[in-house]
């Protein structure tokens, strides 16, 4: 193949800021393609990445990003049906093979690649990518752009696993503690499934965001303790004649508190899907899983098969994407980041390539 000249934003030190380089493709595997990046997501991994609270697999430098939409440029010999396409890049690309992908786990296959962290990343001009498990877009891509999709990739499809995981069906109750940039599509999701939604956020401006986009109830939790916060759910049950039990609860914050909220809310024959990661850690009383025959189940990624169905929703409209997303130059990135630490981002950033 032709060699591509291309360009990245490295992460080079713990706690600096992403360096401008560029590199040389000059070759792939056979089943390896190269994508020209049409954007990036920027999230909360990558924040925990650089400022040194979760380690990379990859060592340093290294080019981060997961949430990646793109065009194949370039293809190994055992993929060139894929040139030319539009696809997004699972963030969690499993080996197809395994005992896990066998067993239909494949989102946790022991051998998975992830970009960003297992091999160079999205926040650059071309990422060379295993092609086997690439989501294959429509060329037709109706009123979005390539790089407006991206965000599915992580953000969005890893709350629909977490929805189908849960069995969630129409008429159940959904509770969602945290409603940033995962939580709020697990908002969507429950309600596309045709449940009664209440969404949980220390964040009025959330509260509000979230009730437009598939909560039905919303409580801000400021300020609140665990016993105010189930009396004010149980008053909404009441009011409304909602579900008493098997409530699906899925906690999204990656907090400590949330996850404390997210247990305090057990109850008979229900769920707690944990979805946000946190170092944080609990002291409870499991018993009270058996005592309520109930269930809890933890969530890693998304598996590739899931991907089309939310791309169909994103599509069509179902699954609200351009309200929650914002995008900037890729050379803005270090801006970007620092924004998002300071919590100044009201919607998920897309980096963008800059044309050169």
């Amino acid at each position: 193949m032709s060699s591509i000249n291309a360009w990245g934003m490295f992460f080079v030190n713990t706690g600096k800021p992403l360096e401008r380089r560029d590199f040389i493709i000059d070759s792939i595997s056979d089943d390896d393609v190269v994508v020209k990046v049409s954007g990036c997501g920027v999230c909360h991994t990558d924040l925990g990445f650089i400022s040194g609270s979760v380690g990379t697999k990859h060592d340093l430098p290294l080019i981060l990003g997961h949430e990646i939409s793109g065009t194949v440029e370039k293809v190994g010999k055992n993929y060139k049906n894929m040139l030319n396409k539009k696809v997004i890049i699972p963030a969690v690309l499993p080996c197809g093979e395994c005992e896990l992908c066998k067993a239909g786990r494949d989102n946790i296959c022991q051998h998975q690649l992830m970009p960003g962290n297992d091999f160079h990343g999205g926040f650059a001009s071309h990422i060379v990518v295993p092609a086997r498990f690439l989501c294959v877009l429509d060329n037709d891509l109706g009123q979005f752009k390539l790089h407006e999709l991206s965000v599915i990739a992580d953000a969005i499809t890893t709350p629909y696993q977490s929805m189908v995981r849960s069995g969630l069906k129409k008429g159940d109750l959904a509770i969602v503690i945290g409603t940033g940039g995962v939580g709020l599509y697990m908002a969507q999701h429950a309600h596309n499934a045709g449940a009664t939604v209440i969404a949980l956020d220390i964040d009025e401006v959330k509260i509000e965001a979230v009730k437009k986009q598939g909560a039905d109830f919303g409580i801000c939790t400021k300020d609140m303790d665990v016993r105010t916060i189930k009396d004010e759910i149980r008053n909404l049950i009441k009011a409304h004649n909602l579900p008493k039990y098997q409530w699906k609860v899925f906690e999204t914050s990656g907090s400590t508190a949330g996850q404390n909220v997210a247990f305090s809310l057990l109850s008979f024959a229900g769920t707690i899907g944990i979805i946000g990661f946190t170092m944080g850690k609990l002291e409870l009383r499991l018993s009270n899983i058996m005592a309520f025959d109930a269930d809890l189940f933890g969530n890693w990624g998304c598996s590739p098969k899931y991907y089309p169905a939310v791309v169909k929703g994103v599509l069509d409209g179902s699954i609200n994407l351009l309200d929650n997303i914002v995008e900037y130059p890729l050379s803005k990135i270090n801006e970007v980041i620092a924004l998002a630490n300071a919590h100044k981002l009201s919607r998920r950033a897309i980096m963008v390539p800059d044309q050169e």
